[in-house]
């Protein structure tokens, strides 16, 4: 009896025993589930929900980092800005402020400098990046690309400077001038030769004015809203009549010639005004008894027909080096004649915007001593009458019958048919 209850309280006390164990056991499975392993550490990130959409149409960059500096998430134009390489942000002071973010929570802004992808020559990448938290475990960056914004800046503060240089030089000599006559009042031949002086520097005033105005209303118009068709020969007329006097005072000879009854598409206004200005500056630059040609043709090309109108003279030419900066603003190649004719700087800007902004183009032509072409070509407008069939030459494109592409070594307005010389 004595031996069965050993036996009995022996196996309940193992029951109870073994009950306490699996209990254990069983807890300490659960625990050791929730617990982080090191394969879970390694596991990609979920983006919380809706964040992909919102990265998917933001404008500015986005990159999306784990705990790790891994790349979660990149937008094709963070790849594009070389932000994003073999999976890491490549760019070392972004990944600071990402792990200064990820340790305190704190939002951070900065600007910087980038090289550009490739060789890293030209211009350097402006860029505002801006980090913070996402969730608990990402972080997002955000990268806008400044550096168009900046090239704005710049040329609006150079532009303001030039403005407000020119304006000062006329101002200022109208100043001095009206003191200088209050002086000789009581010498009337110094009074008149103050007041012609006067007479010059309100002139020039009035015309950089004028060209500041036509300079604004072309970039910020856009002629092919009230576009018709523009007669060539016309344009031509308008621009020769515009600088006949001048012409005349220095014995200049005007031709026109090329091709008759072209026409355009465009704003009249805007394009009378490019290719008078284009005559104007070739009068202006041109010694005396020479001669100032204005001839047109209509010139083949993979899109359309182009109407070529080229503007030649015999002035003093343009080196290799202002070529490329004769259309810029305020930009002169003789400082001094540009004083003596009443030149502003814009004349070339305003040709450029209109070609411009009339899907065509302006080239310069040029050698010093040997005169300059430059040429306008616009996209014809269709009502040109029938002419005669051409046929391709050695570039693939069709020159009018008699014309041919222009040697390197001429000027392009030698290639033209030969312009009737006008009183």
């Amino acid at each position: 009896m004595d031996v069965n209850a050993a036996v009995a309280a022996a196996a309940a006390i193992a029951g109870v025993l073994t009950g306490v164990i699996a209990m254990l056991a069983f807890r300490w499975s659960e625990r050791d589930q929730k617990r982080p392993t090191r394969t879970s550490l390694h596991t990609d990130p979920v983006l919380p929900p809706g964040v992909d959409t919102v990265l998917s149409v933001l404008r500015s960059s986005a990159v999306v980092l784990d705990e790790a500096d891994g790349v979660v998430k990149a937008s094709s134009a963070a790849y594009a800005l070389g932000l994003v390489r073999g999976g890491k942000l490549a760019v070392e002071p972004m990944l600071q402020m990402a792990r200064d973010t990820r340790r305190d929570g704190e939002i951070r802004q900065v600007e910087l400098d980038l090289p550009r992808r490739g060789n890293g020559r030209g211009e350097a990448l402006a860029v505002s990046a801006r980090v913070a938290p996402l969730g608990s475990r990402l972080v997002l960056l955000l990268v806008e690309d400044l550096t168009e914004a900046r090239r704005i800046e710049a040329v609006r503060r150079d532009f303001v400077a030039n403005v407000s240089h020119e304006l000062k030089t006329p101002v200022g000599a109208l100043s001095l001038l009206s003191e200088a006559v209050m002086d000789a009042a009581d010498d009337p031949e110094a009074v008149e030769r103050f007041a012609g002086r006067m007479q010059i520097e309100a002139t020039r005033l009035t015309n950089l004015v004028q060209e500041l105005i036509d300079l604004s209303r072309v970039q910020n118009d856009d002629p092919l809203d009230d576009a018709e068709p523009v007669r060539v020969d016309e344009l031509v007329a308008e621009a020769i009549d515009r600088c006949r006097q001048a012409a005349g005072t220095k014995q200049i000879t005007m031709a026109a010639g090329g091709t008759a009854d072209l026409h355009v598409r465009g704003n009249r206004g805007q394009l009378a005004a490019a290719l008078g200005n284009l005559v104007e500056n070739a009068v202006n630059y041109s010694p005396a008894r020479t001669r100032v040609g204005i001839a047109a043709r209509r010139v083949g090309a993979p899109g359309g027909d182009l109407i070529e109108i080229a503007v030649t003279d015999q002035g003093i030419g343009i080196s290799e080096r202002d070529k490329e900066r004769v259309f810029e603003r305020f930009y002169r190649v003789d400082p001094a004649r540009s004083r003596a004719t009443g030149g502003t700087g814009l004349g070339l800007a305003i040709v450029k915007h209109v070609v411009a902004s009339h899907g065509g183009e302006v080239t310069v032509w040029s050698a010093e001593g040997q005169g300059s072409t430059f040429t306008l070509r616009l996209p014809e407008s269709g009502l040109s009458r029938d002419r005669a069939p051409r046929t391709p030459d050695h570039d693939g494109l069709d020159d009018e019958p008699g014309g041919s592409p222009a040697s390197p070594h001429t000027s392009p307005y030698e290639t033209l048919p030969a312009p009737e010389v006008l009183p």
